[in-house]
């Protein structure tokens, strides 16, 4: 299985990713990492990315999703993954997965929160000099989020603590008991 955590710049994919990975005992994948210098070039000059930018980073991300699902290794993966086109070609990284179908071991969860939220954690970002992307690209990453209720997408809350949203996602996804009513909830 592989678990996506999805989101916009901020929203917290690198921290819930890497503890959910930690939890699960598993590699996690950090899309930022796969970018090829001149995305970041891009990025950090404030220049959204186009789908000529995108395409080939996520293919990569692709192949090293299926690298560990043909290993029969649990992944986590952080990814903004915003639009459906980009998350079908994660989800082709599922040998039995069937183009268009929501049915795959390729999970997305997204973690959700208001813009002003997260553009405050931007800004904090950006003083401290932690991340090549701009708070002035939050805006073009909110616009081009796209969701479908066919996929199944889980979408977290994600203002809540790491630890209680790593607990909460964990057991929705492997179908623990867990009351987590006000964390969770399905697209």
């Amino acid at each position: 299985m592989a678990v996506v955590i999805m989101g916009v710049c901020g929203s917290g994919k690198s921290t819930i990713g890497n503890l959910l990975a930690k939890a699960l005992d598993c590699s996690f994948l950090d899309a930022d990492d796969f970018h090829p210098e001149s995305n970041r070039d891009k990025m950090k000059r404030g220049i959204a990315l186009s789908d000529k930018d995108r395409i080939p980073w996520l293919e990569i991300l692709r192949n090293a999703l299926r690298e560990h699902l043909l290993s029969q290794n649990i992944v986590v993966l952080g990814c903004s993954a915003l639009q459906k086109g980009y998350r079908e070609i994660l989800r082709s990284a599922d040998p039995d997965y069937t183009q268009g179908s929501s049915e795959s071991v390729v999970k997305f969860v997204l973690l959700d929160a208001r813009a002003e939220v997260i553009a405050a954690r931007l800004e904090k970002r950006a003083a401290e000099g932690n991340h090549f992307m701009p708070p002035s690209l939050l805006q073009s990453q909110l616009d081009s989020l796209q969701l479908d209720p066919s996929e199944g997408i889980l979408k977290v809350d994600a203002t809540q603590s790491p630890n209680d949203l790593v607990n909460g996602i964990e057991a929705l996804i492997f179908g623990q008991k867990l009351d987590i009513q006000d964390l969770m909830y399905w697209s």
